[in-house]
């Protein structure tokens, strides 16, 4: 896998003690996460996919925002998914969901990182799949 930039020593211990598969690359002047075979909740079209967060300069003072997957996902019972669009990135096409924090929920430097993120991008699927 490849590791183009280091991540902060706390995100590379959380991703190695989760097992994850997981590799950095730069493209086009921006950085970028890619974990491979992520777990996805029963109700999309896919099982796993590849995650990819941009990491942007500052980080982890600087927030984690939104989350993009590839491939893309559909909800199985056949509703539609609201605020998506497509990107490529390492050469492979991604659908990005625009999905942000809210002032009840903000980034809290020191404290937030790639876990609390991850958790969030779960919450996202998850409620995803309750909406009507």
């Amino acid at each position: 896998m490849r590791q183009q930039f280091l991540l902060p020593e706390a995100d590379r211990e959380f991703l190695h003690a989760s097992g994850m598969v997981w590799e950095t690359i730069v493209e086009g002047g921006s950085q970028w996460l890619l974990l491979h075979a992520f777990n996805l909740p029963p109700g999309y079209n896919q099982q796993q996919v590849t995650v990819a967060l941009q990491i942007l300069p500052g980080y982890p003072d600087v927030q984690l925002d939104m989350v993009w997957f590839s491939p893309a996902l559909h909800r199985l019972d056949g509703r539609p998914i609201g605020a998506l669009s497509g990107q490529d990135i390492d050469g492979k096409p991604y659908q990005r969901w625009s999905r942000h924090r809210t002032p009840q929920n903000p980034w809290r430097p020191g404290d937030d990182d790639l876990s609390t993120h991850l958790l969030l991008v779960t919450h996202w699927l998850e409620r995803e799949l309750l909406r009507g």
